[in-house]
């Protein structure tokens, strides 16, 4: 795919530390590609030999998940096996699609960064949410069993962090496509 190199590059920056392609294709076009990319690769694999390649990976135990990015029938076993399993949803691919643990509607691998970036923030906010929440209700109960408190705390450590979560929660509203 012509945004190959783009998307590799872009997933470094983001921390993806290890990129493996395993393809179907013969074994010198796979290298041929893989050098221009910067990547390892693994070629004439069929569907059984991925699933064999990645439990290698995953066996190798380093740190992190591992994730597998697809888009045919015949990837359908590996995306089941990863960790994460990305599907490249185009029609036809139901199998694919059906497998996967995330869809990225179309053919672009840039999407694949931007959906890290995003996921990223999004889970920053909900660990702000828990956090303010869980500190609120503890100080409160804290205060409460000191007989500090009072109703209208009360009301606050409940509702009032209910609101307090969304409205930190409506920042996801703003967080755009990473360029």
């Amino acid at each position: 795919r012509p945004e190959a190199g783009q998307a590799i590059r872009q997933l470094k920056r983001v921390g993806v530390k290890n990129i493996t392609m395993l393809s179907g294709d013969s074994r010198a076009a796979v290298r041929e590609v893989a050098e221009q990319l910067g990547v390892n690769a693994r070629g004439e694999l069929l569907p059984g030999d991925k699933v064999e390649q990645v439990e290698q990976l995953i066996a190798a135990n380093e740190p992190g998940k591992l994730a597998f990015v697809g888009d045919g029938i015949n990837d359908a076993p590996v995306l089941t096996r990863a960790d994460v399993g990305v599907a490249m949803g185009t029609i036809g691919k139901d199998a694919a699609i059906e497998a996967a643990d995330m869809v990225i509607m179309g053919d672009d691998l840039r999407k694949l960064p931007a959906a890290i970036q995003i996921s990223r923030k999004v889970s920053r906010i909900v660990k702000q949410n828990i956090s303010i929440a869980l500190i609120i209700k503890i100080g409160v109960l804290i205060l409460s069993a000191l007989g500090w408190s009072n109703m209208i705390m009360a009301i606050f450590a409940d509702v009032g962090v209910m609101v307090l979560a969304i409205i930190n929660a409506m920042r996801t509203l703003k967080i755009g496509l990473p360029q």
